[in-house]
């Protein structure tokens, strides 16, 4: 295991249409947080998906935000 800090950030929101990953208004982009753990991330994650899986449109996303700033980082999960 690697002593560099790992970045992952959990949004979500209403997409346009369910054929897109397009969300249907940025201004309400729900950011959930910043977690150096992907464990922690997806534990956030299903907390929100759970919290809104009675509408169809809505999606939440863990993007590993340390794999864009460093692109050479190509670990699964981490």
């Amino acid at each position: 295991m690697s002593d560099k800090q790992l970045l992952h950030l959990v949004i979500g929101g209403e997409l346009a249409d369910l054929s897109s990953m397009e969300f249907r208004d940025l201004s309400k982009v729900d950011l959930v947080g910043a977690y150096g753990a992907y464990d922690d991330a997806l534990r956030a994650w299903r907390t929100k998906a759970q919290q809104t899986v009675d509408n169809a449109l809505m999606r939440y996303f863990i993007i590993h935000a340390h794999k864009l700033l460093d692109p050479s980082e190509d670990d699964d999960h981490s």
